[in-house]
């Protein structure tokens, strides 16, 4: 749809002259826009500029409607064919415990198996800002357990009072 807005069909043509493209693909030469309008009207189709940055614009002599749905089809297929990745956040804390970070590992490997990115982060309270070398610590600890089917995305790094890491899954090479 978005392609159709600012596509300019026929009488919206304002360029004196244009590089014309016939109706099955053959180069017309450049020819005014009085004469390329007057050579669609005869094949019963319309002028549409393709590419009006071009010195000088190109036109094509064409079905519009037909066109628009091409443009459409190719614009869904290409959505189709996006992936999205969603991010996912694990938080932890500089003084987590033993059990409470396996808990929060087994999370970050359910959501990497997923296919999802995980950022794993550290929220320093108080004064525990001092001791950024805890938190790089835990994080460390946590790229290390996820070694084997993460990859790091972005190695840790502060962002006010917070540190985080970025997982990304790894590749399977088939």
């Amino acid at each position: 749809m978005t392609i159709a807005k600012d596509m300019l069909v026929n009488d919206g043509i304002r360029a004196r002259e244009v590089r014309l493209i016939g109706d099955n693909g053959e180069q017309l030469g450049v020819k005014s826009r009085d004469e390329a309008l007057k050579l669609a009207e005869d094949a019963d189709l319309d002028l549409i500029l393709v590419a009006p940055k071009a010195k000088p614009p190109v036109a094509k002599i064409l079905d519009y409607g037909k066109y628009r749905f091409e443009q459409q089809k190719k614009e869904r297929e290409s959505r189709k064919k996006q992936k999205v990745v969603s991010v996912k956040e694990v938080r932890l804390s500089p003084t987590i415990d033993v059990n409470d970070f396996n808990t929060k590992l087994k999370n970050a490997k359910k959501f990497l198996q997923k296919g999802e990115k995980v950022r794993v982060s550290i929220r320093f309270k108080g004064r525990a800002i001092t001791h950024k070398e805890i938190g790089r610590k835990v994080l460390d600890k946590m790229a290390e357990s996820t070694a084997d089917f993460a990859t790091i995305e972005q190695k840790p790094k502060m962002d006010g009072r917070s540190m985080f890491l970025m997982l990304a899954p790894k590749e399977d090479k088939k």
